[in-house]
């Protein structure tokens, strides 16, 4: 019998620590060349990119390989989806559109096995020789519930009374849509509420997070939230131009 992976982010959370996680289109090899830096977590997208239940194992498995929690962002509430993405290989899974605690309580029956919730009893890829993976598996199951509407910032204290969620996780994009202010996430009553939020997640003892660029993080860090997803998709951008400048330069 093996023993159970540890799940990073979880576990340094619980201490006390900063997560940090890479978002954007990634592939089992692309997995491997973010093993080498030091993030904590990679996200695999489940909701706006192509993951689906059958990509999740080998992605998964490169996380594995480098000690990353995987985190699969789903595309749904529904139960079956919630332990579907954990039973193949997922450490954690992130759920949009958490709008009320009831929703938030039902994601956690979904995604625990008893006597915390009513999570399909199956044993996981993650479980694969591990004895008694049941009583263990919780210890290491992730939840990260994303406030992304105007309505679950009015219902926010409601939400965080609710136990066993990890992160709450202020997404600027869809909560910029609710507003009124679609595809302006940096409108500032936007970043107004988005701030609001993560100083009340921390006031209520809770872990905030929230999509951070290398030019906000320090920000974020200092009104409290300790979950940074960020997108590796603007450095190769960046770092291409860079590149594409100097030829141009050069060639002068």
């Amino acid at each position: 019998m093996v023993e159970l992976r540890r799940n990073v982010a979880k576990h340094k959370l619980a201490d006390g620590g900063i997560v940090s996680v890479a978002m954007g289109p990634m592939s089992s090899d692309l997995i491997e060349h973010f093993g080498l830096l030091d993030f904590d977590a990679i996200w695999l997208e489940g909701e706006h990119g192509p993951v689906d239940f059958g990509d999740i194992p080998d992605l998964t498995r490169a996380c594995d390989l480098w000690g990353r929690s995987s985190i699969v962002r789903v595309n749904q509430h529904e139960p079956g989806v919630l332990y579907r993405s954990l039973d193949v290989g997922a450490q954690g899974i992130a759920v949009p559109h958490v709008n009320t605690a009831d929703e938030a309580r039902r994601i956690v029956d979904a995604a625990k096995f008893g006597p915390i919730g009513h999570r399909g009893s199956a044993t996981s890829r993650q479980g694969i020789g591990v004895a008694d993976y049941q009583l263990k598996a919780n210890d290491e199951t992730m939840i990260v519930a994303l406030i992304e509407d105007i309505v679950s910032v009015n219902n926010l204290e409601s939400i965080l009374n609710v136990d066993h969620i990890d992160v709450f996780f202020v997404a600027p994009g869809d909560l910029a849509q609710s507003m009124g202010h679609t595809g302006r996430s940096s409108h500032p009553d936007v970043v107004a509420t988005v701030d609001e939020c993560i100083m009340r997640i921390n006031a209520a003892g809770r872990v905030g997070g929230t999509l951070v660029t290398t030019a906000t993080v320090e920000k974020y860090v200092k009104l409290g939230a300790r979950f940074f997803s960020v997108s590796w998709v603007p450095w190769l951008m960046n770092g291409a131009q860079d590149y594409l400048d100097a030829i141009t330069a050069a060639s002068r």
